[in-house]
């Protein structure tokens, strides 16, 4: 009988540190900032064996949204030009934009969902988001649903 894997959604603050560990080894392998495996858990302070164990188990929650659609959710202030450079953010980590819907500026906000698809992207969804967030008028954000 082959056994299932079951997945859960926990808080890291509840989760041993070895599990943080093992995604800040990822998270620096994937951004460059060290060039092998040896590099990598010695910056951190765990060793390969057990990066190797639990490597393919943990994984951050942006992570898991490569291939998928997802739903980004805005509360933008109503000036122009605002919408094109999150678009234009949304372009440069190659996410495919699906639908965009912007309601009318109540009160000087404007509501906006915009839905992609992240086969193709060259960023997680994190950085993504977090790039997003500078964009001066930006006041909300937050991944509205996943595909």
């Amino acid at each position: 009988m082959e056994k299932k894997s079951v997945y859960y959604l926990v808080d890291s603050s509840v989760l041993p540190e070895i599990f943080t560990k093992v995604v800040e080894v990822k998270k620096i392998l994937s951004k460059g900032q060290a060039k092998t495996v040896n590099e990598a858990v010695s910056q951190v302070g765990i060793s390969r064996s057990t990066y190797y164990k639990y490597k393919d188990s943990v994984f951050p929650f942006y992570e898991t949204s490569r291939g998928k659609v997802i739903t980004l959710f805005f509360v933008l202030e109503d000036f122009a030009g605002i919408l094109a450079r999150i678009i234009g953010k949304i372009a440069d980590s190659n996410a495919n934009i699906l639908t965009i819907n912007q309601n009318i500026p109540i009160n000087g906000l404007a509501d906006v969902t915009i839905s992609i698809e992240t086969d193709q992207m060259t960023m997680g969804i994190e950085e993504l988001m977090e790039q997003i967030e500078k964009i001066e008028g930006v006041r909300r954000q937050e991944i509205l649903a996943r595909e």
